[in-house]
């Protein structure tokens, strides 16, 4: 038995040892007490009955609550790495991720320097009215010190019910004195799609974040915009796209296809094939589309890209995704708390199963199946992608594989031509990240002035800030190397004047700057100029 087996099954030996020592006490207990217990049944009563075994007789007193939460994770560990089970204390987090709204001061912030940084205030919301701006440093909230706390606690402190007050204690660049300000707490949107804009004169660009609750809506609206911008071709970015609501991807998809498609099936071993088609309503069935992937898009975003391949409607353009194909059903307890389990699996039109493989209880080898990925070098040959799963055929019988997330029609190998082990430093470090703060941060003022990208950029460009970089960075501990500097030139103004952008101004802007050279969005856009968007039979790219 290998390292790996041993150390999955310890925590299964300690239990069944434990359980043993249960029996054999309460053997022993019985016999020479002449009382007895009633022998413990199997099947899935048995796990009740450990657990009363416990409670009743165990030699010391047991926190019962504690031992079923820390139990039902390991049990369902056994089962797949998609069955979980959520605590009362973390399901709002939880659902609120892909809900429509949460309750809050409407801001986003950043810790810097262990203080919290207010990087922008929500347009209409809460800390707007009362007049909170970006660039302000929150240090109290209700007399409670938010200076080297953890994110999560200073959300926990920042997030209560709308309606409530909070109290921030506030430092303001230019202010000597703290500053006070009352906020009322009240809904916060939580938008899936914070880009939408036209590439050229006739070409729109989604990116969708995930299947939220508003998706749907919001998907729409950015249509309706950009149609009357002059769209006639789309592309849609489903990169970095976890997933969500599968009824979400489902009306999506709907928009695209004609009457009676077949969009996506799920069926599971105690469940019926259930499937869901196209009704012929969807306002975009004949516009021209490019949908993005790569290797986080997942679920949902695999609905849908998988119903637009197998449909042959879209050219699918990236790496291949994830492989997420596990439907979960929630089941609540009593006590709020949230059983996910695992019910049915999802295919795609041609009866592809999108779910990668795994074994029962290695949730390790499964959650470093992407490292593996990279180390065999697919994320930057197509070559390498291995064709494990049953082959089978899209509408016009184009050839497409089962058996672990969608392969794009078009593969964009990741660009690693220019990364030296100075950049990464800088990079993983926390180093640009920190220049671009603090530089954004004392010229906030003077970069708000900017209306137009471009001239942004321009103004960008005359700021030397390679050369301010390289020495800041220096002082701070990063030994400085020029002939690297210069190599990976292009990639430290990039990610240089990205984060500038996204500390400044909305995320559209910084997006719109990182599509100008993006591998997979000017591959999309030559398919487009070239009419390629509707793959034909036999095609190969």
């Amino acid at each position: 038995m290998n390292n790996n087996n041993k150390h999955r099954f310890t925590p299964l030996f300690l239990s069944l040892s434990m359980v043993a020592g249960i029996l054999i006490g309460m053997f022993y207990s019985g016999h020479f007490s002449q009382t007895g217990l009633s022998i413990i049944k199997g099947g899935p009563g048995k796990l009740g009955n450990l657990m009363e075994a416990i409670n009743q007789y165990y030699v010391d007193e047991v926190n019962m609550d504690t031992l079923v939460e820390k139990s039902i994770p390991l049990i369902l560990k056994e089962l797949d790495p998609h069955s979980s089970y959520i605590s009362a204390e973390d399901l709002q987090e939880a659902e609120e991720q892909l809900g429509g709204s949460f309750s809050g001061i409407g801001i986003s912030f950043q810790v810097e320097k262990d203080t919290v940084n207010v990087m922008q205030v929500i347009k209409g919301g809460p800390s707007e009215k009362v007049g909170l701006l970006a660039g302000d440093r929150i240090v109290t909230v209700n007399d409670t010190c938010l200076v080297g706390r953890t994110s999560d606690e200073i959300m926990k402190n920042l997030k209560g019910p709308k309606g409530t007050h909070v109290n921030l204690g506030v430092i303001r660049r230019g202010n000597k004195k703290m500053m006070y300000f009352d906020v009322i707490r009240g809904d916060i949107p939580l938008n899936s799609i914070n880009v939408a804009y036209m590439t050229n004169d006739s070409t729109g660009y989604i990116r969708v974040e995930k299947f939220a609750e508003n998706t749907y809506k919001e998907f729409l609206v950015a249509m309706v915009r950009l149609t009357s911008e002059g769209m006639q071709n789309l592309i849609l970015d489903l990169r970095g796209n976890t997933g969500g609501y599968m009824h979400i991807a489902i009306s999506m998809a709907n928009e695209f296809l004609s009457r009676g498609k077949l969009i996506v099936y799920t069926k599971g071993s105690h469940t019926k094939r259930e499937e869901y088609r196209s009704d012929g309503r969807g306002a975009f069935q004949k516009l021209p589309l490019v949908v993005l992937v790569d290797d986080i898009s997942a679920s949902a975003s695999e609905i849908f890209a998988g119903a637009m391949q197998d449909n042959d409607r879209a050219t699918i353009i990236g790496r291949r995704t994830f492989g997420k194909g596990l439907v979960q059903q929630p089941l609540n307890f009593k006590d709020n708390s949230q059983l996910r389990l695992t019910i049915a699996r999802y295919h795609t039109p041609s009866g592809r199963c999108i779910q990668k493989p795994y074994e029962h209880g290695q949730d390790e080898a499964y959650e470093t199946e992407l490292l593996q990925r990279y180390e065999r070098g697919e994320y930057f040959s197509e070559d390498s992608i291995k064709n494990n799963g049953p082959a089978y055929h899209t509408t016009l019988g184009r050839l497409v594989y089962g058996g672990g997330g969608i392969r794009p029609d078009i593969f964009i190998p990741e660009d690693t031509t220019n990364i030296t082990s100075y950049y990464r430093d800088a990079a993983m470090g926390g180093y640009i990240r920190e220049f671009t703060f603090l530089y954004a941060d004392e010229n906030r003022e003077e970069l708000l002035k900017f209306t137009q990208l471009d001239d942004l950029l321009q103004h960008l460009s005359r700021q030397r800030l390679l050369e301010k970089f390289a020495a800041t960075a220096e002082k701070n501990g990063l030994k400085r190397r020029n002939l690297m500097l210069q190599q990976s030139r292009k990639l430290f103004e990039k990610a240089i004047y990205s984060n500038i952008i996204y500390n400044i101004f909305s995320a559209q802007w910084n997006q719109e700057y990182l599509n100008t050279d993006d591998a997979s969005i000017l591959k999309a856009q030559e398919v487009i100029s070239e009419g390629r968007t509707f793959p034909k039979a036999g095609t190969r790219y």
